[in-house]
């Protein structure tokens, strides 16, 4: 049963990914002559599209997750470091770590694949994992 849902799911990523691929492979055609005799309720959807393909250079859509055994006497690999960024770098940073008795977690904000705030090795290794190749 787990291997179907990995299936589903790995298939669902997939058609996601082509259909971000398609939507930012049109070229965005100027506007012509066409264009300006177009219904106005065609040319408010061409508007709409024109704006939804600028903000997805905004979504937060890069993720990576690194875990980690933050203490040599704690097992397990329960501490880990996510990042989630846009395409330009900017995001969050949410690290959790783990101890024998304890657990601390820390957000931090990241802008240009970087933060003002010092960052772990784990931490700068989850936003190189995040970055677009």
């Amino acid at each position: 049963m787990q291997a179907f849902s990995l299936i589903v799911a790995l298939i669902s990523l997939a058609l996601a990914g082509y259909a971000v691929w398609r939507i930012r492979s049109q070229p965005s055609a100027p506007p012509s002559q066409a264009t300006a005799e177009a219904p106005a309720d065609v040319q408010a959807l061409r508007a709409e599209v024109a704006d939804l393909r600028g903000d997805l250079d905004r979504a937060l859509r890069h993720l990576s997750v690194v875990r980690y055994d933050a203490f040599d006497d704690v097992g397990g690999r329960q501490s880990w470091s996510a990042a989630i960024l846009d395409d330009e770098g900017s995001g969050v940073l949410l690290t959790s770590i783990q101890g024998r008795s304890e657990g601390r977690t820390y957000a931090k904000g990241v802008r240009e694949w970087t933060s003002d705030l010092a960052l772990s090795p784990e931490e700068e290794s989850a936003i190189r994992a995040a970055r677009p190749r």
